[in-house]
C-alpha cells in the first residue's frame, strides 16, 4: 500500500515504499522467534520552502500509516517534528542599504550566514518577506549579509520586494534548523528568539552580548 499525499515532490510515496520494506523484516523476524512489538518511522514528512509546495499534513499521514498497521500489534513512533517547527519559525532582519554593482542588485541586510547558514551551506531556499509591501515594483537582487566574503548570502537571483534601508524583511521557514545551525562567525552575536503567542509576545533567548562572545576565555 502506498499513499499518495502531498505534492509530487514532497509525496510521501518513498517513505511507504521503505515501510513495506520494513514490515517484511518484521515478518521475517517474528518468522524468526523474535517478538517485535514497535516501529519507528522517524521523520521526513516534507516541508513547504517554497510558495507552490505542498506538503502532507499530519493527519492525513498518521491515517495512512493507521490503515496500513491495522491489526500488526505493532506500536507506532512518529517524529514529524521538521514540519511542526520549521514554517512555525521567521528570521526577521532589516535593510541596510542597497547596492549595484555593474548589472546586479544587491539588498544587504543586518542578518548573516551567521544566523542562517543554510542558503549558503546547501542552498536551500527561504521565502524572503517584507513586513511591509513598498509601493515599487520587484526587484531581482542577491540578499547579503554584512560579513565580507562570497559565501554570506540569505538569497541570489530573488525576485523580492522593492524595499529601502530601515524596511524589514522575514525569511520564512527558519524554525527548523535555523538556530541550532547559528554560530558566532565573525564575532558576531546571535540574535534573540522571540515566541509570539496570538497577539503576546516574549523573549525565550535573551540576545547575545560582547561579555558572552568573549566568556570562557582566558586573559
Amino acid at each position: 500500500m502506498s499513499c499518495h499525499i502531498g505534492s509530487q515532490l514532497l509525496d510521501v510515496k518513498p517513505i511507504f515504499e521503505a515501510l513495506e520494506k520494513v514490515l517484511d523484516l518484521i515478518e521475517r523476524l517474528r518468522a524468526a522467534g523474535h517478538a517485535i512489538t514497535h516501529i519507528d518511522l522517524g521523520g521526513g514528512l516534507g516541508v513547504a520552502y517554497q510558495p507552490e509546495d505542498r506538503p502532507p499534513t499530519i493527519p492525513s499521514f498518521a491515517d495512512c500509516i493507521r490503515k496500513r498497521l491495522q491489526g500488526m500489534g505493532l506500536t507506532v513512533m512518529l517524529e514529524p517534528g521538521r514540519s511542526i517547527v520549521g514554517p512555525a519559525g521567521v528570521l526577521l532582519t532589516r535593510v541596510l542599504y542597497r547596492k549595484r554593482n555593474v548589472d546586479k542588485e544587491f539588498v544587504v541586510v543586518d542578518a548573516a550566514m551567521n544566523d542562517l547558514i543554510r542558503p549558503s551551506l546547501y542552498r536551500s531556499y527561504h521565502e524572503i518577506l517584507p513586513l511591509r509591501k513598498p509601493d515599487r515594483p520587484d526587484v531581482l537582487a542577491d540578499v547579503v549579509g554584512p560579513v565580507c566574503e562570497t559565501g554570506d548570502f540569505l538569497a541570489r537571483d530573488r525576485k523580492l520586494a522593492n524595499v529601502a534601508p530601515g524596511d524589514f524583511l522575514a525569511l520564512a521557514t527558519a524554525g527548523a534548523y535555523g538556530f541550532a545551525q547559528a554560530s558566532n562567525y565573525n564575532a558576531r552575536r546571535r540574535p534573540a528568539e522571540v515566541l509570539v503567542e496570538g497577539d503576546k509576545w516574549r523573549v525565550i533567548r535573551a540576545r547575545e552580548t560582547y561579555d558572552d562572545l568573549v566568556r570562557g576565555e582566558s586573559l
